[in-house]
């Protein structure tokens, strides 16, 4: 009996001993597992949104959807890198609005060295928790223009001044910023650079990179939602939150450059299938025409411009169908050349960025359309060059008979082998539309023609 009780009790202490060796080891499992996600959890996280080009309600939605992301992630704060040169006042308000109301701090980095903040950048970047600019930034320009980049007059444009200044004096309210200082942006044009900023109080700081816009704001206190928010960024990791593809189009699409191509492309790809239906290159050319009209509403389109570059086209398309070549190609590139340069009508406020065709771009495309059409032009003259008189009236061939397509009063045009020429009659005779004629002389491209024998004059 003592036997068997003492093996009982050695059973029972292995088996509290195997159980207590199981659980040791579980737990040290789950350390080895949660240590890495500890350590992440120990850092704080910071999105940063680098933003560039026209303000525009692509580059508003992304703005948006990226701060709702890292609040919903848990993220200590966004920062946003923004150059731009301005862009829609609509879009611009809705960012504005996003920056106030953001769940989460928000820091504005004018950078890197070089950029700028100019126009609706500066109410953007004025509406963060934390501005800071690069050394070699700028901010300011920015009062408001209409779509053709002139002054906005009268009562539309005073109402449009009064609501600009008055959302300026909330920004500076809410954000601490010298409202004073931010109205010569707007009322006088005035553009600054960093340090002018920084010493008038319109921004709160300078840093060269994003590691130093991170020191900079460590510790900082700013207002978030009304409650005083410390900013503890020591140590923070950062992750760079870029436009989805389709937004990257889409904005792409409002570069004055790439919308004066697309237009150009489309013009072409419709000229093409109307020359010869394929449709392939008529679809292309329209789509390329809808991507062009996209990109523009965020730019100063100017409709005349885009009339001159579709008559020039046409006009090119007209060289192809007549025989005194050469003439209509050049009013074609004539008008190309103008409706290119007044595409985008540039804006008159001083300090404000250019919204046109770069003109290395239009010489480029000019000379490309010149060469295309010289080509095209040399090949047709040659063509009808080789169907001469001896080809028509040669000797022991019978004279080549046509028929009147315009009528000859008395100078007209005839169907004769195999294509249309411009005529005459020997006699200087009218003949109406449909006669038959026989082909007496060549004289350079005009056809000397005479009535067939019974065929009415």
């Amino acid at each position: 009996m003592i036997i068997v009780r003492n093996n009982m009790k050695s059973n029972s202490v292995a088996t509290r001993l195997r159980w207590l060796a199981r659980l040791v080891l579980a737990a040290g499992l789950a350390l080895v597992v949660a240590a890495p996600a500890l350590a992440d959890g120990s850092a704080p996280q910071v999105y940063v949104m680098p933003t560039s080009g026209t303000v525009d309600q692509v580059m508003a939605g992304y703005l948006h959807d990226g701060i709702a992301r890292a609040a919903s992630s848990g993220f200590a704060a966004v920062v946003i890198q923004i150059d731009t040169p301005g862009g829609d006042l609509t879009a611009t308000d809705s960012i504005v609005e996003t920056l106030l109301e953001a769940p989460l701090p928000v820091i504005v980095w004018v950078g890197p060295g070089g950029s700028r903040a100019a126009s609706a950048g500066t109410y953007i970047t004025l509406a963060a928790n934390l501005a800071v600019m690069d050394p070699d930034a700028r901010i300011g320009a920015a009062t408001p223009i209409d779509s053709s980049g002139a002054d906005l007059t009268g009562t539309e444009g005073a109402k449009v001044l009064q609501d600009t200044e008055a959302q300026l004096r909330v920004i500076s309210q809410t954000r601490n910023r010298n409202y004073d200082w931010a109205l010569t942006t707007v009322t006088n044009s005035q553009s600054y650079t960093a340090q002018e900023a920084l010493a008038a109080g319109g921004i709160d700081g300078i840093a060269d990179s994003i590691p130093a816009v991170l020191a900079f704001a460590n510790g900082r206190t700013t207002t978030v939602n009304g409650q005083p928010v410390t900013l503890n960024l020591a140590g923070a990791t950062t992750q760079t939150l870029e436009m989805n593809p389709l937004q990257s189009l889409l904005h792409v699409l409002t570069d004055p450059n790439i919308s004066f191509i697309l237009f150009t492309l489309g013009f072409y790809g419709l000229l093409f299938e109307l020359a010869h239906p394929n449709l392939l290159t008529g679809t292309v050319g329209g789509i390329s025409i809808i991507l062009g009209f996209i990109g523009s509403s965020s730019l100063p389109l100017n409709l005349g411009g885009l009339l001159l570059m579709l008559l020039g086209v046409l006009l090119f398309a007209i060289d192809l169908h007549v025989t005194n070549h050469g003439l209509p190609t050049v009013g074609g590139l004539v008008c190309f050349v103008l409706g290119a340069g007044a595409l985008y009508n540039g804006p008159v406020v001083p300090g404000e960025p250019d919204v046109s065709v770069a003109l290395p771009l239009i010489a480029t495309m000019t000379v490309l359309t010149a060469g295309f059409m010289a080509l095209i032009v040399f090949t047709a003259a040659r063509t009808r060059n080789m169907v001469t008189a001896p080809d028509l009236v040669g000797s022991g061939v019978p004279p080549a008979v046509g028929e009147v397509r315009r009528p000859l009063a008395p100078l007209g045009s005839v169907y004769a082998g195999g294509q249309e020429w411009t005529a005459r009659t020997a006699d200087e005779q009218s003949l109406d539309r449909g006669t038959q004629v026989r082909v007496v002389r060549q004289e350079g491209l005009t056809l000397i023609v005479e009535p067939m024998e019974g065929a009415p004059a």
